[in-house]
């Protein structure tokens, strides 16, 4: 060990408190602590970064990420939720309705907007037919708008979902809402962070939720959307960029080798283990298991970010290119991700929201987007197949809700921000393959057949990793908090 090092642990044995030499190693060390103390997740268990670490493991110091048993047998093991943030329209993408076309430009019934929210909507509306042609796939014969025919060749592999219901029309409590079961900014924990929280993760060198951004900007609501709220900070999500270097301030300041920085995390492994000891924070358990993630991550996220290894077949199915920053790479960068062990991948993909001309928003902006993720989100179902993964890897396709069967009543404005009827797809992870569950009414405007609440999706999922809804509890301020909050079903009828 160095003698700046020597020197500090000597200064800990004197009479200086731990809280204060920790500040005081920092400081003289020369390090950042974003360098080093980076809320990822997860050390191999019992096991630390460095021998001399390991032989001063305080027996308190668990892996707060270790895999746990799930409350019953589990049909899938890790979920890759692709988020769509902004509100694809289902009307053009996946529920086709011929009546709607034929009332294009009539005044929609009183008594489907009495008492309803919108957005932009107020008083009188008119209906919009769809501009897009939709064609029948696979022996399921499931319709599909003309966007996305790469998602047509899959569609004996998914679950389509188009009786969807929400209760909130704007953009960032609505994200909010599917993530952590409130549309509130109130600290509550991310659907990823409740899933690592019940059952772990598997990865040993990589985070249990890692977060993937493409698109113009971040989605609504920000880092609350993947937070851990009152969880330890342990379960978060954790964002990761594209480039050689996915996580900022995670490689060595330049004359800091790696042997310098595993003495380093030894002496301050040590320290932090005495403190544990003595208060027994299981924030100081999460603090040590952060350190030794990002000393391993040094390595095992460029690895992991560097696509050299992919076949060309496989870049070209997807329509990835390495080094650049789009959806393709980050579901291939998912497919990764959860060969290596981690639970629950979330890919968010921007820019769904296109209040413009109703042909623009019919057109040059939906064609666009939906060109940029149709084919990866398809191919990942397919690669997911063909490894063998598919079955214990549920993907799920969302956004936060959907769009109305009438437009808004300004001129150069779409379809409207809407709740009541949007639609959504899944894969693998045991839910049915080739099927279609639930109905709305003619124009699109209501669920009337097997409707399915965001509570009900939430419950689900939770099902599916072997997670009781009702079970997966945590205490805060006086009472036990859940996921769905008091509510949620999970839906039988799509488990395969």
């Amino acid at each position: 060990m160095n003698e700046q090092l020597q020197s500090l642990l000597r200064r800990a044995d004197r009479n200086v408190t731990l809280a204060q030499t920790r500040r005081q190693l920092f400081a003289d060390a020369g390090l950042s602590l974003g360098s080093i103390a980076l809320a990822s997740m997860l050390a191999r268990e019992g096991q630390a970064a460095t021998g001399t670490a390991a032989e001063s493991q305080p027996a308190a110091a668990v892996n707060p990420l270790a895999a746990k048993a799930p409350h019953f047998a589990p049909k899938a093991k890790r979920v890759i939720f692709m988020f769509m943030a902004g509100g694809p329209s289902q009307l053009e993408l996946f529920d086709h309705k011929p009546k709607l076309n034929e009332l294009d430009g009539q005044v929609v019934p009183q008594e489907f907007t009495k008492g309803k929210r919108f957005a932009f909507i107020k008083g009188t509306a008119k209906l919009v037919g769809t501009r897009r042609t939709f064609t029948k796939y696979g022996q399921c014969g499931m319709e599909l708008g003309e966007t996305l025919p790469h998602l047509g060749e899959i569609a004996d592999d998914i679950t389509l979902i188009k009786s969807m219901k929400t209760d909130v029309f704007n953009h960032g409590p609505a994200k909010l809402f599917v993530n952590t079961g409130s549309p509130q900014f109130s600290g509550r924990p991310s659907m990823g962070s409740w899933i690592t929280y019940g059952i772990g993760s598997e990865s040993q060198d990589l985070p249990g939720f890692v977060v993937l951004q493409s698109g113009p900007r971040g989605p609504r609501g920000g880092s609350s959307l993947w937070a851990s709220g009152f969880l330890p900070t342990s379960y978060q999500g954790v964002p990761f960029l594209s480039g050689p270097e996915p996580i900022l301030n995670l490689s060595n300041p330049p004359g800091v080798d790696q042997a310098r920085q595993g003495d380093f995390f030894a002496a301050v492994r040590a320290m932090n283990g005495q403190h544990l000891e003595a208060v027994g924070d299981p924030e100081i358990a999460t603090r040590i298991a952060a350190y030794e993630m990002a000393y391993r991550m040094q390595s095992s996220a460029p690895e992991l970010m560097d696509l050299s290894d992919e076949s060309e077949a496989t870049l070209a199915m997807y329509g990835a290119t390495p080094g650049k920053t789009s959806f393709a790479n980050n579901c291939v960068l998912a497919r990764r991700l959860i060969e290596r062990g981690t639970r629950f991948v979330q890919l968010y993909h921007t820019d769904w929201d296109h209040h413009g001309n109703k042909d623009t928003h019919l057109g040059e902006p939906l064609t666009k987007i939906c060109g940029e993720i149709d084919q990866p989100a398809a191919a990942l179902v397919k690669d997911l197949k063909q490894r063998g993964l598919l079955k214990d890897t549920l993907v799920v396709w969302s956004g936060e809700f959907g769009r109305t069967p009438m437009g808004e009543p300004r001129e150069l404005v779409g379809r409207d921000h809407h709740i009541d009827a949007y639609s959504l797809w899944m894969a693998g992870g045991g839910v049915k393959s080739g099927y279609i569950h639930g109905k709305t009414d003619e124009i699109g405007y209501n669920t009337v057949e097997d409707t399915v609440h965001v509570h009900d999706l939430q419950a689900t999922i939770l099902h599916l990793l072997g997670l009781d809804h009702l079970k997966l509890t945590h205490k805060f301020q006086g009472r036990n908090f859940r996921l769905t909050d008091v509510h949620g079903h999970v839906v039988d009828k799509i488990l395969a």
